[in-house]
């Protein structure tokens, strides 16, 4: 099948041209009155916010760290924060490793163009989260070599809630188009869709008489980011000292079981606890005083809190681990919310209860609209389980601790797939989902390793001769950079990392490419 679907792409991968411009590799409460200096001005305020009103929510502190206009990390202004970004920044994305992930993503919107009807009009693109702005351009460099597709795309939106990083992506994708305002937020033009309008967005929210006739939407890297609520399984009515587990370079603090009484008769019932942050106390009030470290920890709330009643219920999968007492699971409802709206957008709002729909053939619903339309969802989690215990920091390429330095570290956790896919499907009848797969087998099946050879040869072909070292360079970067993508080894981005779609219902009659389908004729 694969060698099949490469064969099919191969025309498509040919017409994509030469590389793009550029490197193509460039990839315990205590009183406030305790004099303490903290990392910045947004742990500060914090800390204020807790001593005033008690622990928060891991969500709630990944939210102010990331988008807190007092210093989050990706809504600094760019004066006071550097490009987070590439080799000199805290982390390197696929689409900055490599041109020909962007370009495999935009085959693939062409594919499933193609195979639904190749529309004329109506058509939008939309990116969550678009970082820099590398994706898109990547994406649009692609579709522009596919004119009647090109000619279908009425608007670009792009869903994002920095000022600074807006910035830069109308740089990279519109020149010398100003930024406008928008009804919506702000918009400009697309160079290299002439006249097509590029919509800035802080939310993926339309009113019912803005609904996408034909939406494709890409979210790389978009929900790892999204802020999370952790929970423990422990047993009711019980009251025990926490204590410091180790996990991924943080302490959490965790109720170890109380021993079994002889008088008592069965096993108590077990709850879920949710895990909160606090600051972490100054050595001057601890006996004895421990090394320094992260400002803030992860404690289990005292009694449970409305988010531990509420959100484990939404779903059996939790329920199974609820009798395993220091059972942790990491639950993200705007992740399902997010999910729910993409499914609703692609295949209309839900109508009636259904049988959840993975790829498997089912009967074709009605529905108040034809749906249309298609998601790729790329990030990192796992395939099938439940996270736990993934919140984590990176800042200059390493991890380290997510609760220190507020603003500075970029947070983030594993994404639930199979609950993305439980929200999509639970959302619309006109959907199905399709993955995850892991990105080395979706890159490969996307005609990866032969774009790559492609590229190497025309970057060599246009050099002085055979011994041209720039050229030479460039191949290898080319070469090192795909190699990267789809490397398998049990940290490797190949293997970590995963991809989704979500496209119109077909009762399991067609799949997608890359993710076991062919190419439409």
């Amino acid at each position: 099948m694969v060698a099949n679907v490469t064969k099919k792409l191969r025309p498509l991968l040919r017409s994509l041209g030469c590389a793009r411009a550029g490197n193509p590799c460039t990839n315990a409460r205590y009183s406030s009155s305790i004099a303490r200096t903290w990392s910045t001005p947004l742990a500060k305020s914090l800390v204020e916010t807790i001593t005033t009103t008690g622990p928060i929510s891991i969500a709630s502190f990944m939210r102010q760290c990331l988008t807190s206009t007092d210093g989050g990390y990706y809504t600094t202004n760019a004066s006071e924060h550097r490009d987070q970004f590439g080799k000199s920044g805290d982390f390197i994305t696929s689409p900055e490793i490599s041109q020909i992930f962007g370009e495999l993503v935009g085959i693939w919107l062409v594919t499933e163009w193609m195979a639904q009807g190749r529309k004329t009009e109506g058509v939008t693109l939309i990116e969550l989260g678009p970082g820099r702005g590398t994706l898109m351009n990547d994406v649009l460099r692609t579709i522009r070599n596919f004119k009647p597709m090109a000619a279908s795309i009425e608007a670009i939106y792009l869903v994002e809630a920095s000022p600074v990083l807006r910035e830069t992506q109308r740089k990279l994708l519109c020149g010398s188009s100003p930024l406008e305002d928008h009804p919506k937020g702000y918009q400009s033009k697309s160079k290299h869709l002439p006249g097509v309008p590029i919509i800035w967005i802080e939310d993926l929210t339309f009113k019912p008489e803005e609904k996408l006739s034909t939406p494709f939407i890409i979210a790389h890297e978009f929900f790892d980011a999204l802020p999370i609520h952790a929970f423990q399984s422990t047993q009711q009515a019980q009251t025990q000292p926490l204590t410091g587990t180790e996990s991924r370079g943080i302490t959490t603090s965790v109720s170890a079981p109380p021993p079994p009484r002889a008088s008592t008769p069965s096993r108590p019932k077990n709850e879920w606890r949710e895990l909160v942050v606090s600051p972490t106390p100054p050595a001057s009030v601890i006996s004895p005083p421990k090394t320094p470290g992260p400002e803030f920890e992860l404690t289990l709330s005292r009694a449970p809190t409305p988010y531990s009643r509420l959100l484990p219920t939404i779903s059996p999968r939790y329920a199974n681990l609820l009798p395993n007492t220091g059972s942790t699971i990491e639950i993200c409802p705007s992740a399902r919310t997010v999910a729910s709206t993409i499914a609703e957008l692609i295949g209309g709002v839900s109508t009636a209860p259904h049988t959840a729909r993975v790829g498997l053939k089912t009967p074709t619903p009605k529905l108040p609209r034809q749906p249309s339309g298609a998601a790729l969802i790329v990030d990192y989690g796992p395939a099938s389980t439940v996270p736990i215990s993934t919140l984590r920091g990176i800042r200059s390429h390493r991890i380290c601790s997510p609760l220190s330095e507020p603003g500075l570290v970029d947070l983030s956790a594993d994404v639930d797939f199979s609950a993305l896919a439980e929200a999509a499907l639970g959302a619309s009848e006109g959907v199905e989902v399709h993955g995850p797969v892991e990105q080395a087998h979706w890159l490969q099946e996307m005609g990866g390793t032969e774009r790559c050879d492609i590229l190497v040869q025309k970057a060599r072909a246009g050099g002085g001769g055979p011994k041209d070292v720039e050229a030479e360079e460039m191949a290898e970067r080319l070469v090192s950079g795909w190699r990267r993508l789809v490397d398998r080894t049990p940290n490797g981005m190949g293997k970590l990392y995963k991809v989704m779609s979500v496209v119109p219902v077909s009762g399991g009659v067609r799949r997608p490419v890359g993710f076991g389908g062919g190419v439409a004729e």
